[in-house]
């Protein structure tokens, strides 16, 4: 794994602009960032990369199996008890899956650690998908990378054999927020993949959301919303007024309830206890279970619900080194272990490795000069080059 400056494309904006990537730079500041790309080797690609993922989503999948038979970690997780039965019928009728990320701590040298997954609502899916394929093409012709690169990714393809086995060809109804750049083009993306497998779409704002007297859930032109893809978390959802109705309607979900257990920092010390000394896995406790003080002065604190590194501590002998604000830490928190993200020319680097239609399908690369992943850390592409 190396980090290799290089030349950016003097017309990628204009690609970019013809591709829909509207978000390619935030509040003025670069985004998407090709000064320089991430080079794996096929080996770390494969065994480092792809392998544990699979892993860590069979490891999962394993825990909610667990979850919605035992109280105590449904009680852990803060998931309300009115919607215990919702969650754990989603389970048991195996509601799909179309997609999530798995954050990974990945220098090239040992077992890439897990930070977190992001499995209810995960975004950087067009640029990992779609863009920085498209600069890899460019990459090539260009002489920046050799004429033999490839790059792992086949999430696009994944996402549309998701959608094709998960649509049967009917009708899906999108919701977001879909004034927001890179809330609107995620959905747009991915609207634009169910297309190609094969379904009929409608994308509508999450408040455009009507319900009908008996009960279901229909958009403006009052069409019942059979297959729901949200870009809206359930954590939200079961506290709102919308939440009172979930366990009433008809509508299939993606991602699907379920995904409310594994969609939360719990997660982390609960796989740990799982599996103890699991190479793909760092040590990690609820906030305020005694076993914490294993971790001694030196860990990162998370709330159980927190994006892009809200309310953050990375904690060092006792001190906070660094910390991210935000809304979230009333649910309670949890402490991992300090894996410190790997370090390029001052750059940090955290790793996103994908699933889609239950495969492990891709990587995205986001760097900060903060060892915090926040909203605005930069996407860099990558490629496999040896």
């Amino acid at each position: 794994m190396q980090r290799i400056t290089c030349e950016e494309r003097p017309d990628w904006k204009d690609k970019a602009a013809a591709a829909g990537f509207r978000f390619h730079t935030i509040a003025g500041e670069r985004y998407w960032d090709e000064r320089a790309y991430y080079a794996f080797t096929l080996k770390e690609i494969e065994d480092d990369l792809e392998a544990p993922t699979a892993e860590l989503d069979a490891m999962c999948r394993e825990l909610v199996a667990r979850a919605v038979e035992d109280e105590r970690m449904l009680k852990v997780l803060r998931i309300p008890e009115r919607f215990w039965t919702f969650v754990a019928a989603s389970w048991k009728r195996g509601d799909p899956s179309l997609y999530g990320r798995f954050d990974l701590s990945y220098d090239g040298q040992g077992p890439a650690k897990l930070l977190e997954y992001n499995a209810d609502t995960p975004t950087s899916v067009f640029e990992t998908g779609a863009f920085q394929w498209m600069w890899l093409q460019d990459a090539i012709a260009n002489n920046t990378v050799p004429r033999d690169a490839d790059q792992y990714n086949s999430l696009h393809e994944q996402l549309i054999a998701g959608w094709r086995e998960i649509g049967k060809g009917g009708h899906l109804h999108l919701a977001g927020a879909l004034a927001d750049p890179e809330d609107g083009g995620t959905i747009s993306y991915l609207e634009d993949t169910a297309r190609q497998g094969g379904l009929t779409t409608t994308a509508l704002n999450m408040d455009d959301i009507g319900r009908t007297p008996k009960g279901a859930f229909v958009d403006l032109q009052d069409r019942p919303i059979e297959l729901l893809f949200k870009l809206y978390p359930w954590e939200w959802m079961f506290r709102e007024q919308f939440g009172a109705y979930l366990a009433g309607s008809a509508t299939r979900w993606l991602e699907p309830p379920w995904k409310a257990i594994l969609s939360n920092k719990g997660i982390l010390p609960l796989l740990w206890a799982m599996y103890p000394r699991h190479p793909n896995l760092l040590p990690a406790h609820f906030d305020d279970d005694p076993k914490a003080a294993d971790l001694g002065n030196s860990f990162v604190r998370k709330p159980l619900y927190s994006r892009e590194g809200a309310n953050v501590a990375i904690v060092v002998a006792g001190k906070a080194v660094d910390q991210d604000e935000g809304p979230y830490g009333a649910e309670g928190f949890v402490r991992q272990a300090v894996a410190t993200l790997p370090r390029h020319d001052g750059n940090y680097a955290a790793i996103g490795s994908w699933i889609a239609a239950g495969k492990p399908c891709g990587v995205s690369v986001r760097e900060d000069l903060s060892p915090i992943t926040k909203n605005t850390s930069r996407f860099l592409p990558h490629a496999i080059v040896g």
